[in-house]
């Protein structure tokens, strides 16, 4: 009989009469269970030092995980077999948790023996909601849920921090704007959208992540909100409440049942619930993080924005840098306060150089504020806890040395020393702690007089056994006799073989080597049981200590918190004013709400800058209400979209409050900037590359405002010339009309001509030069349109044969002749008309010709 998983399930199958061995009986039952509440899940089944998956899920291992495939066969039975050795478990499960798939681990729980080993699921691990440092990268580890109820409603849960938030939306784009920000690794989505093809598809396309099953009843949610809150919080009221009640709840139930139900604990990490509102940050849709490579680079090898300001020196503050890049300021009070902190750490070196050589000895603060919250913490995390708040006193003092309030000041107070938590924790435990509570030796001398009792009673009896050594030689007159131990016999006396005849009749032979022998006595025994017991009774105390510390530091959660989050914001700030100060950044001037003028000088782009080291063109930039529209052209790799980013990356700078890469800058606060950069379709979802540039196009022609920054790059180029052409213009002026700023790239001449149509639209373009068959890039952005987009010349550097080159160059010049015979002719046929006796079926008909025509 051949034995095959079923489809989507732990049971096996076949066309026989043959019974499953006990052991795959076993694992179908622990599969069954997991599949029930984790569609999905991959079982790792511990046989002795591997774990194996089997059947469908040993396909999908060895296809995931590039290990072996095999097969467990005998007479009655065949089904697939992939395994990994226990020691690679980690760096497998990372593997698998980074595809997307949630992993449960079932351990042997006894010795193996003549009958069937029991197992149990120890570890329930999911993208969204692992804890384990081993598990986590430094960034952010989001879960998030979304339900509907009168509107879209976002909640996120970062286990690892305890970090808990939630938001309403009106519209469905919207909420995809802001669960792009967040680089969720897990979401859950209510039946209602889940259960619904067309959005589920919509929604996959947009969000490649791990889909998970929540609990989205009103009752249940409300339940979960409870158990963790303790109340449902007032925040959920008002607008969107019911739909922010489910995502709340669905998201804390989900997390709640895996850390509470298999992994022993609960989410005691997670304190409160805070609402934001959307609008009260920049807006940043999913085209223009990646179109600005804000997060992610667009190739493999590209340098992203949060890599070239990647200065920070600890966990927490690279998060919260993400954090700040996801969210600009709208808020002008907020913004100057802090770009006042980091001018105010750009001048002073000696303070920035202190505060960042003590970051840099920092652990992850909120973490590890964390884990202490939950009772997951290790001794060595502790102690690294210890450390860390040892830091927070220098810091404050350093701090101390800045004059005035500030943003800086409120940083310094919330940093809060800690001296009594410190204290706590450097009397209970050792220097260099163990990782596991079970190791022991973690609990110092002269803490606790109990467990100082117990090591005191076994250190006697083993001054005793040393002594025994000593005191046997004399008393035998045996010099070679040694007390010894191993897990075999405990304790022991060794006698060598020329000596044995002196042996006294008090021991008792237990073992008989080659040349000795190996012996016992009822005092010797009677020992080893009491440091035995001693040692025990130890070991338990410690964990009990230990327990009772680390429940006792929970108490301070909420200063913790505070001081991590203090800690993470000044890591930021000063690795502003780090780049600021080494690469001659410049503090943008704010201006006032209603004036909207963009003044930049010598401007750079942050990424390019760094990557060229410094061999960057840098560009003046300016709009106003008189220069409102820039339309830029010029060739390719002259660096119109260099120039088109460099903007829109300043801009945004200004609005996470950082100094921006050029020599001066005065610069509104934008309510968003939308982007349509670059060339991309989407093949599994069905839609060319055109139709995901007009998706994109009518999502930003529908959200711009006056105080919107557009960066529009090739409209209209997936479709014919003069498709292409009427979309460019029609989206032109319409972006004129609504009074955006806007930075217009292409290579449609013909919209040059808007320059004296559009009051507020100006020709720049980037200036190149033919000489001698060679086309030279300056990358300078100056006044007025380009003579012609050299097309064929960066053919040729980009290496196509010359016969082809040649053959272009040579069609292009009869084309241009031909088109400009066409125009005049078309001229001197409108010269011509008497317009006075032109009807209007007439003009329609020569509108048509001189189409085709053209």
């Amino acid at each position: 009989m051949t034995v095959t998983l079923e489809p989507q399930r732990g049971k096996l199958k076949g066309t026989g009469t043959g019974r499953l061995p006990p052991m795959l009986e076993q694992y179908v039952a622990l599969r069954d269970e997991i599949e029930a509440q984790y569609p999905g899940a991959m079982l790792l089944f511990q046989c002795g030092d591997f774990y194996e998956t089997f059947g469908e899920d040993a396909e999908r291992a060895a296809r995931l995980l590039n290990i072996a495939l095999t097969h467990k066969s005998s007479k009655d039975f065949s089904t697939p077999m992939a395994g990994i050795p226990i020691r690679t478990l980690d760096s497998f499960v990372e593997r698998l948790l980074g595809k997307g798939v949630c992993v449960a681990v079932a351990e042997q729980m006894e010795l193996p023996g003549a009958g069937l080993v029991e197992r149990k699921v120890t570890q329930l691990l999911t993208p969204g909601t692992v804890t384990e440092e081993r598990h986590l990268t430094a960034d952010e580890n989001y879960l998030a849920a979304v339900a509907t109820g009168d509107g879209y409603a976002l909640a996120v849960l970062d286990v690892s921090t305890g970090e808990f938030r939630c938001a309403a939306f009106g519209s469905r784009t919207a909420l995809y704007d802001e669960l792009a920000r967040w680089r969720t690794r897990e979401v859950l989505l209510a039946p209602e959208l889940s259960e619904n093809p067309a959005l589920l598809a919509d929604f996959k396309s947009r969000f490649p992540l791990m889909l998970s099953h929540g609990n989205f009843e009103a009752v249940a949610c409300r339940e979960a909100l409870e158990a963790v809150l303790g109340e449902v919080p007032g925040v959920l009221d008002g607008q969107g409440s019911a739909g922010l009640t489910r995502a709340c709840g669905a998201v804390l139930g989900y997390a709640r049942s895996i850390h509470a139900g298999v992994q022993g604990g609960d989410l005691k990490m997670v304190r409160r619930l805070n609402r934001f509102e959307p609008g009260a940050h920049m807006r940043l849709s999913d085209w223009a993080l990646r179109a600005l490579e804000i997060f992610t680079a667009q190739s493999p090898q590209g340098r992203t924005l949060m890599d070239a300001l990647s200065e920070t020196r600890t966990a927490g503050g690279r998060r919260r840098l993400r954090a700040w890049l996801r969210s600009p300021l709208l808020d002008r009070l907020s913004l100057q306060a802090r770009l006042d902190a980091v001018e105010t750490l750009t001048r002073a070196s000696d303070l920035r150089g202190g505060v960042r050589a003590l970051l840099y000895r920092a652990h992850d603060l909120e973490r590890l504020s964390a884990r202490v919250s939950s009772g997951r913490a290790t001794p060595r995390e502790v102690a690294a806890l210890a450390r860390t708040l040892e830091l927070l006193p220098d810091a404050a003092e350093l701090l101390g040395a800045v004059s005035g309030g500030g943003l800086l000041g409120g940083v310094r107070a919330r940093l809060g020393a800690l001296p009594d938590v410190v204290r706590l924790i450097r009397a209970a435990l050792v220097d260099e702690p163990p990782i596991r509570i079970s190791d022991g030796g973690l609990i110092r001398e002269g803490f606790h007089a109990e467990l100082d009792g117990l090591r005191g009673e076994a250190l006697g009896h083993r001054a005793w056994l040393a002594e025994l050594e000593r005191s046997e030689r004399e008393r035998t007159g045996i010099g070679s006799l040694k007390v010894g131990y191993n897990t075999v016999f405990g304790y022991y006396l060794e006698v060598t073989g020329p000596h044995l005849s002196k042996v006294p009749g008090d021991y008792r032979q237990i073992a008989t080597l080659k040349d000795r022998a190996r012996f016992t006595r009822s005092d010797l025994r009677e020992r080893e049981r009491e440091i035995a017991r001693l040692e025990q009774a130890a070991e338990r105390l410690e964990v009990e200590v230990f327990t009772e510390l680390r429940a006792g530091l929970a108490i301070h959660a909420d200063a913790l918190s505070e001081a991590a989050g203090a800690l993470s914001e000044l890591d930021v700030l000063c690795a502003l004013a780090e780049i600021a100060a080494v690469r001659a950044w410049s503090r943008p001037q704010t201006l006032e709400a209603g004036q909207r003028d963009v003044n930049l000088k010598q401007a750079r782009h942050p990424v390019v800058e760094l990557v060229s080291g410094g061999n960057f063109v840098p560009n003046d930039a300016e709009l106003s209400a008189a220069r409102r529209t820039l339309l830029l052209t010029g060739p390719n790799m002259a660096g119109k979209s260099t120039y088109l980013r460099t903007v829109a990356m300043c801009a945004l700078l200004h609005q996470i409050g950082s100094f921006v890469p050029a020599d001066e800058a005065h610069l509104p606060v934008f309510d968003s900037i939308h982007t349509r950069i670059g060339a991309s379709d989407d093949l599994a979802g069905g839609r060319s590359t055109f139709m995901v540039e007009m998706h994109e196009l009518a999502g930003i022609l529908h959200h711009a405002t006056p105080q919107s920054l557009i960066i529009l790059d090739e409209v209209g180029r997936g479709t014919s010339t003069l498709d292409g052409l009427a979309i460019a213009q029609a989206a032109l002026e319409h972006l004129h009309e609504t009074g955006a700023y806007t930075l217009f790239a292409t290579h449609y001449f013909e919209l040059t001509r808007l320059e004296g149509q559009l009051p507020g639209l100006i020709n720049l373009h980037v200036a190149a030069e033919e000489e001698a068959g060679a086309l030279t890039f300056y990358h300078q952005v100056i006044p007025g349109a380009a003579r012609q987009s050299y097309g064929v010349e960066v053919a040729r550097l980009a290496g196509l044969p010359a016969r082809v080159t040649t053959r272009a160059a040579a069609l292009l010049g009869g084309l241009n002749a031909e088109k400009g015979d066409r125009t005049r002719a078309l001229h001197a046929d409108l010269a011509a008309l008497d317009l006075t006796r032109l009807t209007p079926l007439d003009a329609l008909a020569l509108l048509h010709r001189w189409q085709a025509e053209l």
